[in-house]
């Protein structure tokens, strides 16, 4: 197997000016594509999220239909012992979700660092990857995010990384659409791939670096 070399990435500040360089692993950022784990990884993602509280009525939990519609014999009609039969129309539901179901899905450690490996090294190949120097932002103020993605020419729909609990760019995001800010510790496949842009704090990743190498 080929040695895989690192990468090197601009640095930009909040204006979107270039301030240095930083080298990354090609480990992490420039491995070999796994289509299939990446998919492994959405579909995990996509599952765990369902909130699986459908529920339908049984026939026993039906309101209604405790007396005999109409007498056994005699009317020419078919025999019939109660409106919450699933053969009459508001009737119960057979084989309904239960409001039990449970999707929950598992993809092993190893497969989800692979696939979130393989997410990383195709927002770099796409050059849809930034890294900022710092994030830190002046005040608590929508239009101070703004101004700093109009900076950095950011699409509509970004996903920013950084290292730490920021209580002010999550303030400051939090009413941008499509703009979703998540901790390095806490980036999932789907996340990563559904972003147009992935912007990372420079101390970010190097922590998503240690931690997927």
């Amino acid at each position: 197997m080929a040695e895989v070399k690192n990468i090197t990435l601009p640095v930009v500040d909040l204006a979107g000016n270039e301030v240095e360089k930083v080298e990354l692993s090609g480990e992490v950022f420039a491995t070999e594509v796994n289509k299939q784990v990446m998919f492994d990884a959405v579909q995990v993602y996509q599952a765990n999220q369902r909130q699986a509280t459908a529920k339908t009525k049984k026939r026993a939990e039906v309101s209604g239909g405790g007396i005999k519609p109409w007498r056994q014999k005699g009317t020419g009609r078919a025999r019939a012992g109660s409106s919450r039969s699933p053969l009459w129309r508001h009737g119960g539901i057979v084989f309904g979700p239960t409001g039990n179901q449970n999707f929950k899905l598992a993809q092993n450690k190893k497969a989800h660092n692979l696939a979130l490996r393989s997410a990383l090294t195709l927002k770099v190949n796409d050059k849809a990857m930034v890294v900022v120097k710092d994030f830190t932002l002046p005040s608590f103020k929508t239009k101070e995010m703004v101004k700093v993605c109009e900076a950095l020419k950011l699409p509509a729909k970004s996903l920013l990384v950084v290292p730490e609990e920021n209580d002010t760019l999550m303030m400051s995001a939090r009413n941008i659409p499509g703009l979703i800010v998540v901790n390095y510790n806490n980036v999932s496949v789907y996340d990563v791939l559904n972003a147009d842009s992935v912007v990372m704090e420079l101390e970010a990743a190097k922590k998503v670096e240690e931690a997927l190498k």
